[in-house]
C-alpha cells in the first residue's frame, strides 16, 4: 500500500520498491519459485536453452499489480491495474493450463557427460479445429455483457470505514471477457484435446537428486486460449554398481590383500570413463584414502571437476594353506612385524 503506484505517480523510486515487495511475496507464495530461490538464488540459477535450469524471471509492473489486486482485492484502488499496468487480462491467470511434473530417472554415466532424454507425454494441446477458441469453426464469442469483456467486476461494500470497493472474476464468463454459445464439438469448448507427445529434455552435466528441469510452456494448454503450463522433471539418479558420489566427488571401494598393503605397488581401477593406476603406498593401512585428481564428475553450477577417492580396505584372509601360514609365521616373527602393545594415556595430560 505505502508504495502503490497511485499512492506515488510519477515516482519510479517507489515503483521499483512495489515491484521487489511483489517479487518478494509472489516467491513465498508458490512453493515452485520458493524452492528455486532456496537453491539457485534470484540472480545465480544455472541457464540453459532447450530446458536447461533458467535464470529467475524479470517481474515487471503488470505482474506487480496483478498479484496485488489477485490477493488484496485492489485495496480501494479501482482500476489502477488498468491505468498503471496497460490494460486488464481478465481470467489469464485462472484459464492457464496445469503444470506436470515427471521423474527422470539418470545414470551416473549420462549424469557426468549430460544428456539428452526423450520421453513420452500425455498433455492438454490446442484443439486443431477451432484453433483453442473453444468456439465452433464459423461461429464467434460475444463479449460478456456481466462485465462488459473486462472478465472482473466491481464490488462496492460500505462499512464503519467508508466504502470499500474491490475487484472479483466475474461469474458468468468465469473472468474471459467472453461467452461461447456455439462450443466446438472436438473439445466440447475447452480449446484444448488430450494427446500423447514426444518431448526431448537436454541434461545439463553434474545434475543431482533433487535438481528438477524446468520447461517452460510444456505442460497442460490453458483453458481457451489460456497460457500454457509448465513441464518439471525431477531429477532421479540410478544407483551405480561401482561407485558411490559425495557432490562432484566419486567414492571407489578398492580391497586389496595384507601383501599388497605391507609391500605396496601400483592398482589398476575402474574410472567412471575407464580404468587408471593408483599407487598404493607400502604399509597403507585399512580405511585410507587415496585420490585420483579430475576423476570424478563436473560442477553444474561452477567450472572444475572433482575427484576420485579410492577408499582402501585391507582384507585378512579367513582359509590359510599350510604354506601361507608357516609364510606368515615367519612373517610375524620379524622385528619389523612386531607391534607395540597399547598403553594407557598419563591422566595428567
Amino acid at each position: 500500500m505505502k508504495f502503490h503506484p497511485d499512492r506515488n505517480p510519477g515516482d519510479k523510486k517507489a515503483e521499483e520498491s512495489f515491484k521487489e515487495v511483489a517479487e518478494a511475496y509472489e516467491v513465498l507464495h508458490d512453493p515452485d519459485k520458493r524452492a528455486r530461490y532456496d537453491r539457485f538464488g534470484r540472480q545465480t540459477a544455472p541457464q540453459g536453452g532447450g530446458g536447461g535450469f533458467s535464470e529467475a524471471e524479470g517481474f515487471d509492473l503488470a505482474d506487480a499489480l496483478r498479484a496485488f489486486m489477485r490477493d488484496f482485492g485492489g485495496g480501494g484502488f479501482g482500476d489502477a491495474f488498468e491505468t498503471a499496468a496497460g490494460g486488464r487480462r481478465g481470467g489469464r491467470s485462472e484459464r492457464r493450463g496445469r503444470n506436470l511434473e515427471i521423474r527422470l530417472p539418470l545414470t551416473l554415466e549420462e549424469i557426468a557427460t549430460g544428456a539428452e532424454k526423450v520421453i513420452k507425454i500425455r498433455r492438454m494441446v490446442p484443439c486443431s479445429e477451432c484453433s483453442g477458441s473453444g468456439a465452433k469453426a464459423g461461429s464467434a464469442k460475444k463479449t460478456c455483457a456481466n462485465c462488459g469483456g473486462s472478465g472482473q467486476v466491481r464490488v462496492v461494500q460500505r462499512s464503519l470505514l467508508g466504502q470499500l470497493i474491490s475487484v472479483t472474476t466475474c461469474d458468468r464468463c468465469h473472468g474471459e471477457g467472453t461467452i461461447i454459445e456455439n462450443p466446438c464439438p472436438k473439445c466440447s469448448g475447452e480449446g484444448r484435446v488430450r494427446q500423447q507427445e514426444e518431448i526431448t529434455i537436454h541434461v545439463p552435466p553434474g545434475v543431482q537428486q533433487g535438481n528438477y528441469i524446468p520447461l517452460r510452456g510444456m505442460g497442460d494448454a490453458g483453458l481457451r486460449g489460456g497460457p500454457p503450463g509448465d513441464l518439471i522433471a525431477h531429477i532421479e539418479e540410478i544407483e551405480h554398481p561401482v561407485f558411490a558420489r559425495d557432490g562432484e566427488d566419486l567414492i571407489l571401494e578398492l580391497p586389496i590383500s595384507v601383501a599388497r598393503a605391507a609391500l605396496g605397488g601400483k592398482v589398476e581401477v575402474p574410472t567412471l570413463g575407464g580404468r587408471a593406476k593408483v599407487v598404493i603406498p607400502q604399509g597403507i593401512q585399512s580405511g585410507q584414502v587415496l585420490r585420483l585428481r579430475g576423476k570424478g564428475l563436473k560442477a553444474l553450477q561452477r567450472s572444475g571437476t572433482g575427484d576420485l577417492l579410492v577408499k582402501v580396505t585391507v582384507l585378512t584372509p579367513t582359509k590359510l594353506s599350510e604354506r601361507a601360514k608357516k609364510l606368515l609365521t615367519e612373517l610375524e616373527d620379524l622385528p619389523e612385524s612386531r607391534v607395540s602393545p597399547p598403553h594407557r594415556p598419563d591422566r595428567g595430560h
